[in-house]
């Protein structure tokens, strides 16, 4: 039996997944003690950065291949934008903030350099390059999703934001994106697979960095 695409990705980030979980942003969802400020800029931030998403989710639809991966992609592209709609404005909203005056706010820097690394691969790169750099967003918050669901959290504000992505309706999401690796990973070179590899690498790590500046309350220092 060969051995999926997607799990030698994971085998790549099993280190950077594991500091992710061990994060004091994450673990102080679940024992409450994450200040709601820092939940907050997060907030903002995963808004600025849900708008690039949705648009490296687009770039992926139009370099595919066939009609049912340019049909999901483009489902998954709106379904970013009404999440940063539909959750944003109701978490927003209990933070005291309206989502105009979050999109006021400046993109913090780990935002920005995300957002700018996807949208480069998702350019620039093949249809498989573009799908790797785009996959941790998706894979990474419905595994820190399942782990949270079980610990619960004694704040209903996350509790809220951790019932959405560690339900059953994302998961569908993640795994339908899952698929979509294996059968890019199954056709690819070697040296296309290291590209994929790279890339899947470097967005795992944007992604703690993300916590990390949602933690910070991340601001650019100069």
């Amino acid at each position: 039996m060969s051995t999926r695409t997607t799990d030698v990705l994971w085998r790549d980030v099993e280190g950077v997944y594991a500091a992710i979980l061990a994060h004091p942003f994450v673990t102080g969802l679940t024992d409450g003690t994450l200040p709601h400020s820092a939940f907050r800029h997060y907030i903002v931030q995963d808004a600025h950065y849900l708008r690039g998403y949705a648009r490296a989710l687009a770039l992926c639809a139009a370099k595919a291949p066939d009609e049912d991966d340019l049909a999901m992609f483009c489902a998954h592209a709106g379904g970013a934008i009404a999440a940063e709609q539909e959750l944003h404005a109701e978490l927003l909203g209990k933070l005291d903030l309206t989502a105009e005056q979050a999109m006021a706010l400046p993109v913090a820097p780990a935002t920005q350099a995300y957002v700018s690394y996807l949208l480069a691969t998702a350019y620039s790169g093949s249809y498989a390059e573009a799908v790797a750099a785009v996959l941790p967003c998706y894979w990474i918050y419905a595994k820190v999703g399942e782990h949270l669901v079980e610990a619960g959290s004694p704040d209903p504000l996350y509790a809220r934001w951790i019932g959405t992505y560690g339900g059953a309706e994302f998961q569908a999401v993640v795994d339908a994106a899952l698929a979509a690796t294996d059968r890019i990973g199954g056709s690819v070179s070697e040296t296309e697979l290291a590209r994929m590899r790279a890339h899947f690498t470097t967005t795992s790590r944007y992604e703690w960095m993300f916590w990390e500046g949602g933690y910070r309350e991340e601001t650019w220092p100069v």
